[in-house]
């Protein structure tokens, strides 16, 4: 198996998730008071991750797509040399 490298959707993606832990530990903790149009900023980062989650599940279902028709090509390569087999002709 060969490794993936992090794309730049993936790395915006982990600086998103520690911006709305950062933002809620701030906010918990009063540290921080927004105004109420920055209040929703989360929001639109949850939004974004689950877009990214989306488009993560949507390439892995892309991929075992790809190994069921390598799998079913093998099974019919095997059956093929079960059926032309030698000893099958005698």
């Amino acid at each position: 198996m060969s490794k993936k490298k992090f794309s730049i959707w993936d790395t915006i993606a982990w600086i998103v998730i520690f911006g709305i832990l950062l933002w809620t530990i701030l906010k918990v903790t009063g540290i921080i008071n927004t105004p109420l149009l920055l209040e929703y900023a989360p929001i639109f980062g949850a939004v974004y991750l689950a877009g990214w989650q989306v488009h993560k599940l949507t390439s892995v279902a892309e991929e075992v797509s790809e190994l069921k028709n390598f799998k079913n090509q093998t099974i019919n390569q095997i059956h093929e040399l079960k059926l032309n087999c030698p000893k099958n002709h005698k």
